[in-house]
């Protein structure tokens, strides 16, 4: 599988353009984590592009969601280790053991926050934001409450600081902000 036909099998799978910009947002994080800690970047980035890629099928089901989409990753032809990763990206139970597991859990929600970040600006650009300023927002659990602050402060696990995880996933996504729409 290559990143055109994963890509192709979410925009079949998803519906809601802002969720398939989420795991655009996703698999840019990904691919930055990738780079830095010298890992596959074509898998990692894979695996942060398919992690959602059930959520129409199992209907927002979170007893359900990342069990299916790692099944359809599988099925697409991800890695075993991709696989992984969005099986435990998912509130399943599942734990993280591998970087990649990590990775993924943590670069999740942090697109909330980053994406927030950008469109509480007047340009509603992800150009324009700074890392400082979302880490002022992290500390306020009314912004973008529906991105979990403690599975983003597992960015400790993989060895980052808060502000280098911060710092390296708005800059991953500020390289594909066009395809975010930010």
């Amino acid at each position: 599988m290559n990143r055109q036909q994963a890509l192709d099998a979410v925009k079949s799978e998803i519906s809601n353009q802002n969720l398939i910009k989420h795991m655009l947002a996703t698999e840019a994080v990904m691919r930055g984590l990738a780079a830095h800690f010298g890992q596959d970047v074509e898998e990692w980035g894979l695996a942060g592009l398919l992690h959602d890629i059930d959520l129409d099928r199992c209907n927002n089901d979170l007893t359900v969601h990342g069990r299916l989409s790692a099944e359809m990753a599988g099925e697409l032809g991800a890695t075993d280790a991709a696989c992984h990763a969005i099986l435990c990206h998912g509130m399943l139970g599942e734990p993280c053991n591998t970087l990649m597991d990590k990775a993924l859990y943590c670069a999740d929600p942090v697109t909330g926050l980053i994406t927030a970040g950008a469109l509480i600006r007047p340009e509603k650009k992800l150009a324009v934001v700074q890392a400082k300023s979302i880490l002022k927002r992290f500390k306020e659990k009314s912004f973008a409450a529906g991105a979990n602050r403690e599975q983003i402060a597992t960015c400790a696990d993989i060895g980052l600081t808060l502000e280098e995880f911060i710092t390296l996933s708005l800059e991953a996504m500020q390289a594909v902000a066009d395809d975010l729409g930010l």
